[in-house]
């Protein structure tokens, strides 16, 4: 897979390919650009539009604790994306934003990046 680093050089940039759950949002594809975040440990951000909008159904609550410090209850939902070129399940959490890709994603992979404006980012399964 690959992205690259935001023009600004602030964040590295993954394009997704997010797929839809069962019911309402059963077929459904969209396309959107992740920001990769390695101080997150869980798996896949998204806003809650996003998650009505793909059918994604609800599997619980869990606390965790923000880069400030602060702890917080999350909502979050079994969803589905490509990844590797095969479809994959993952725990997504609702927050509103820019969806994030953490660490609990990028599990098995191997991460390069050219960390420049505009840089090259290659996620590759490792083997």
């Amino acid at each position: 897979m690959f992205g690259s680093v935001a023009a600004d050089g602030s964040e590295p940039l993954l394009p997704l390919t997010l797929l839809g759950g069962a019911g309402n949002g059963a077929g459904n594809r969209e396309e959107v650009e992740a920001v990769i975040d390695t101080g997150f440990d869980g798996e896949l951000t998204l806003p809650a539009a996003t998650i009505r909008g793909l059918g994604y159904p609800y599997a619980g609550s869990a606390g965790g604790t923000l880069a400030d410090g602060s702890e917080v209850q999350f909502d979050y939902y079994e969803g589905r994306v490509i990844w590797h070129e095969n479809s994959r399940s993952v725990a997504v959490i609702a927050a509103e934003g820019q969806p994030l890709v953490g660490m609990g994603m990028l599990r098995g992979s191997h991460l390069i990046l050219d960390a420049e404006p505009g840089g090259e980012v290659r996620v590759e399964e490792r083997d």
